[in-house]
C-alpha cells in the first residue's frame, strides 16, 4: 500500500468496508488498498473521503456522538485539506461571515470562539500566513453603549491576531460608507437603511444593519462569484445539540457542505436552521409554554419530595418543526396539543425538592425568548446534502450569492419582526428553486450561562416591578399583520404585478382584523391556564408548601406568574398598544406605504448597488 495513504480513511475502511451501504466505497478502496505501487489521484481520495464523512454524520447520530467518532469525522476532513494543499489549485469558495451585533459582547465573544473552534477543527481553506485563507468575518456593530462598541472591536483584533481575520464594520464605519452616497440616494434609501442622525447612529435594528452590511460587501467583493456570504446572528454557534449533548458538539463541516452545495446547484440563497431556543418571540409562546408549565406542577405533584429525581429520563415528542409557536398552524405546521414534558437540567443526585426549586429559577428565562420544554434537538436527514424549497428566510442563518445583494432585508425602517418571512416570501415568488432550505442548523442561546439572561433585547425591559415584553410584543404582532398581508398579495401578483391601494389596503385589513381576533383568543387561553398554574401553586394541600425547602421555589412561580399577568393580562400594555384604534391606524399607514413603496425602492437599491 502507498505510504501516503491517508490514515483516516484507513481506519474508516478498516472499520465499516463490510457496511452494505457502502459497496460502491469499498470496491475502489480496496484496489487502491492492494497495489504495491500506485499513484493515488487526489481527487479520488477527496471524493471518497466526502462519502465517508456523509455516511459517518449518520453513524454520529445513531452512536450519540461518542468521542472516537468525533475524532475520525474530524481527521477525515483534516486528511481532505492535506489533499486540496497538494494540488495547484483549489477553487473551492471564499466565505464571509457576517454578525450584526448590538451591545452583546459576551455572546458575540462565544460566538466567533466557536467559529474559530471549526476551523481549527475542520481546516477548511487550510491555514497560512497567520490566518485561514478562505473564512473572514465582518462584525456589524449597531450597539448604543460606546464600552460595547469598543469591546466588539478589540473582539474582532484579538480573534484577528489568532488568524480568525474580523473586519469591525461599526458606527464610524458606517457613516463613513453612507457620505459617499447623495443626499438624493441616502433618502432614496431610507426605506432600506433609516435616516438616523450621526448623533444617534446606534439600535437602527438587525435589519437595517444588514442591509448597511451589503453595501459594504459589494464595496469588498463586487461580482467575485468564488465568496459566499453567510449571515448568523451574534447569540448562535458553530455546532448543534442533542438531548444528551445539549452545550452542542462540532459535528457538522459547515463550509464544506455549503461549498459543495453552492458548487454543484444553481443556487442563489440558501436559509439553515436554528436548534437549541426558540428563534420566535415569547409573545407568540406563551400558551404552550404554559400548558407544558401545569404539566409539570401536576407531575411533581404526585410525587414525593424526598424521594430522586425523576424528570431526567423525559424524552422529546417528534415535533414537526414549529412546537414552540402558538400559531404554528399559520405557517403550515401541525397545532401541538400533546404537554412536553421538563428535562430537568440540575447535575448529581437530588430529590424533587431540588428540581422543582431549579425548574422555578429558569421560568423568567421565558421572557428571554427561552422554552425550558420545546427546545429543538439535531436529526440527521436520510442525505446530509439534501435540500429542500423554502419559503421562509432565517435571518440568523442564511447564505448569499454576490448576485443575491440585490434583495435586501425589506421594510427594515418599521423595525418590525418577522423580516426573514418577509424576504422569504418575496425570494420563493422571485427565485422559485434558486432558494433553498437546508438542514445546516447553528445551535441558539437566547442567554448567557453566567447570568442566566440575554445581554440586550430590543423591546424587552427589566426593572423592579417586573418584565415588560410589550415593545417586542407590538412589532411582533404588526410583523404578523404585515408578513401575512403579504402573503396574501403575492397570491395575486405581487410586487410583479401592480395592485391598487385600495385592494392593498382592503387586504391590510383583513389581516389586521383576523390577527387581532387570534391574538384575543391567545390571551384568554393565556389567561385561563395562568389561573390554573396560580390554584395550582397556592393550593395549600401542595407538598412545597409543607417543606421548608422549597420556599424559594414558591416565590419564584409567585414572580412568574405575575410577570406574566403584567404581559398578557387584560389592560397589559402590549395588549392595550394593539387593540387601541388610534395606534394600529398609524401601524397600518406605514405597512401600507412600505408595500406600496417596495418596487421603487427595489430600484433604487440596485441602482445604488451599481
Amino acid at each position: 500500500m502507498a505510504s501516503d495513504k491517508p490514515q483516516a480513511l484507513q481506519r474508516f475502511f478498516t472499520r465499516y468496508a463490510s457496511h452494505p451501504s457502502l459497496c460502491d466505497l469499498s470496491e475502489p478502496w480496496h484496489k487502491l488498498s492492494n497495489r504495491d505501487q500506485i499513484e493515488i489521484h487526489n481527487t479520488t481520495l477527496i471524493e471518497l473521503t466526502d462519502r465517508a464523512s456523509l455516511f459517518l454524520e449518520q453513524e454520529l447520530q445513531r452512536n450519540d456522538y461518542a468521542e472516537d467518532l468525533l475524532d475520525l469525522h474530524q481527521q477525515l476532513f483534516l486528511e481532505m485539506e492535506s489533499l486540496i494543499a497538494k494540488q495547484s489549485t483549489d477553487d473551492r469558495h471564499h466565505f464571509i461571515v457576517v454578525i450584526p451585533v448590538a451591545d452583546r459582547p459576551q455572546h458575540l465573544e462565544a460566538c466567533l470562539d466557536s467559529l474559530f473552534t471549526l476551523c481549527r477543527r475542520f481546516g477548511y481553506g487550510g491555514f497560512a500566513e497567520q490566518k485561514y485563507q478562505k473564512i473572514r468575518v465582518m462584525i456589524a456593530d449597531d450597539s448604543k453603549q460606546p464600552d460595547n462598541r469598543n469591546r466588539h472591536r478589540k473582539i474582532a483584533q484579538q480573534f484577528s491576531r489568532d488568524g480568525l481575520e474580523a473586519l469591525y464594520f461599526g458606527q464610524h464605519e458606517q457613516l463613513q460608507l453612507l457620505e459617499k452616497l447623495s443626499d438624493t440616494q441616502r433618502q432614496d434609501l431610507s426605506n432600506i437603511i433609516g435616516s438616523h442622525p450621526a448623533a444617534a447612529f446606534y439600535h437602527k435594528g438587525a435589519s437595517i444593519t444588514r442591509n448597511l452590511s451589503y453595501l459594504k460587501l459589494k464595496q469588498l467583493i463586487a461580482d467575485d462569484n468564488h465568496t459566499l456570504i453567510w449571515f448568523i446572528d451574534s447569540d448562535q454557534e458553530f455546532r448543534i445539540n442533542t438531548q444528551s449533548h445539549r452545550d452542542g458538539v462540532f459535528a457538522i463541516n459547515y463550509f464544506h457542505r455549503l461549498d459543495r452545495i453552492y458548487a454543484s446547484t444553481e443556487t442563489l440563497v440558501l436559509t439553515g436552521k436554528v436548534v437549541g431556543d426558540p428563534p420566535v418571540s415569547p409573545a407568540v409562546m406563551a400558551t404552550n409554554f404554559l400548558q407544558d408549565v401545569l404539566g409539570f406542577v401536576s407531575d411533581i405533584a404526585r410525587l414525593q419530595p424526598q424521594h430522586a429525581c425523576s424528570f431526567h429520563q423525559q424524552t422529546t415528542p417528534r415535533d414537526d418543526g414549529a412546537a414552540y409557536h402558538d400559531m404554528a398552524d399559520l405557517f403550515g405546521f401541525h397545532d401541538q396539543q400533546k404537554n412536553f414534558r421538563y428535562h430537568c437540567q440540575l447535575p448529581g443526585r437530588h430529590d424533587q425538592v431540588a428540581c422543582l426549586t431549579g425548574f422555578s429559577r429558569l421560568l423568567n428565562h421565558f421572557f428571554d425568548g427561552e422554552h425550558l420544554t420545546r427546545q429543538s434537538f439535531y436529526t440527521t436527514p436520510p442525505t446530509a446534502m439534501e435540500l429542500t424549497p423554502a419559503r421562509t428566510l432565517y435571518t440568523g442563518n442564511y447564505l448569499l450569492s454576490p448576485q443575491a445583494l440585490d434583495f435586501f432585508i425589506p421594510f427594515s425602517s418599521l423595525k418590525l419582526r418577522m423580516a426573514g418571512p418577509q424576504l422569504g416570501r418575496l425570494l420563493r415568488s422571485e427565485l422559485g428553486s434558486r432558494f433553498v432550505s437546508a438542514n445546516l442548523p447553528l445551535l441558539h442561546k437566547r442567554t448567557q450561562g453566567q447570568t442566566g439572561e440575554s445581554e440586550f433585547r430590543p423591546g424587552i425591559h427589566k426593572g423592579q416591578t417586573g418584565i415588560d415584553i410589550s415593545g417586542e410584543f407590538e412589532r411582533q404582532f404588526f410583523g404578523d399583520v404585515l408578513l401575512f398581508s403579504l402573503q396574501t398579495l403575492i397570491e395575486s401578483g405581487y410586487p410583479q404585478q401592480q395592485m391598487k391601494l385600495e385592494q392593498i389596503e382592503q387586504i391590510v385589513l383583513d389581516t389586521e382584523a383576523s390577527l387581532l381576533q387570534r391574538y384575543r383568543q391567545m390571551q384568554q387561553q393565556i389567561m385561563t391556564r395562568l389561573e390554573e398554574l396560580r390554584q395550582s401553586i397556592e393550593d395549600r394541600n401542595g407538598w412545597w408548601w409543607h417543606n421548608p425547602e422549597a420556599g424559594d421555589a414558591i416565590e419564584n412561580f409567585q414572580d412568574f406568574m405575575q410577570n406574566m399577568a403584567y404581559n398578557f393580562a387584560t389592560g397589559s400594555p402590549g395588549y392595550v398598544m394593539i387593540q387601541s384604534t388610534t395606534h394600529r391606524q398609524q401601524r397600518r399607514q406605514q405597512i401600507l406605504q412600505a408595500l406600496r413603496a417596495y418596487t421603487e425602492d427595489r430600484d433604487n437599491w440596485r441602482k445604488a448597488l451599481a
